[in-house]
């Protein structure tokens, strides 16, 4: 999928619980995922991750929503 402004706007303003969620629960094949927007997806993920106490973000989230 095309990298569009207003995408990007979108999984900015999502925080890491909210992308990890969608990114672990999505279909196979979610466009959201695909091409440009999936990568910058995942840039954003490892981004927000990679600030102090990232890490710890991302175990609480993974904890809190599970695996389904």
């Amino acid at each position: 999928m095309e990298l569009t402004q207003a995408r990007k706007e979108f999984i900015d303003g999502l925080c890491y619980k909210h992308l990890l969620k969608q990114w672990r629960f999505a279909k196979i094949g979610d466009e959201w995922f695909q091409g440009e927007t999936g990568i910058y997806w995942g840039e954003r993920m490892s981004e927000l991750r990679a600030q102090p106490g990232g890490n710890e973000r991302h175990v609480q989230a993974s904890k809190d929503i599970g695996w389904g």
